[in-house]
């Protein structure tokens, strides 16, 4: 049985106002609901930023997967200041290399190629998050 605790945090940026963010949010939420719900969780991000303490407890010392929409790198940013172990740092800007031209929506819908754009993300989350958990 693997403990909430246990469970590797996918944790994405808030992005709000580009599609980038939103695919960032939407890869997490597949990764954690669908694709590794048993070796996974997520934390608010806004939670992590204003020093929420039971998020920091959450992320503390625990192996940690970050989804940035853009370069600032804001979730790996505060999530290794919060104290969570950043193993590996996801930068969706970088994805979107592969698929120039793709047309993947707003930053509040995402079109068929956009949800194309998640589940490819979302799949190479999930191997990682498998790896991580096999690694202990």
């Amino acid at each position: 049985m693997i403990f909430m605790s246990d469970r590797i945090k996918v944790i994405p940026c808030s992005g709000m106002g580009k599609v980038y963010g939103l695919v960032a949010r939407e890869s997490a939420l597949k990764v954690v609901q669908e694709l590794c719900p048993q070796e996974s969780s997520t934390v608010c991000l806004a939670y992590i930023v204003t020093g929420d303490q039971e998020a920091k407890e959450l992320i503390e010392g625990v192996k940690c997967i970050t989804l940035d929409g853009c370069p600032s790198m804001c979730a790996a940013k505060n999530a290794e200041l919060a104290g969570g172990l950043v193993t590996e740092k996801v930068r969706v800007i970088d994805s979107f290399r592969k698929h120039k031209g793709a047309k993947p929506g707003t930053a509040t819908e995402l079109t068929e190629e956009g949800w194309l754009i998640v589940d490819e993300i979302a799949g190479e989350i999930a191997e990682k998050v498998k790896l991580l958990r096999k690694e202990g």
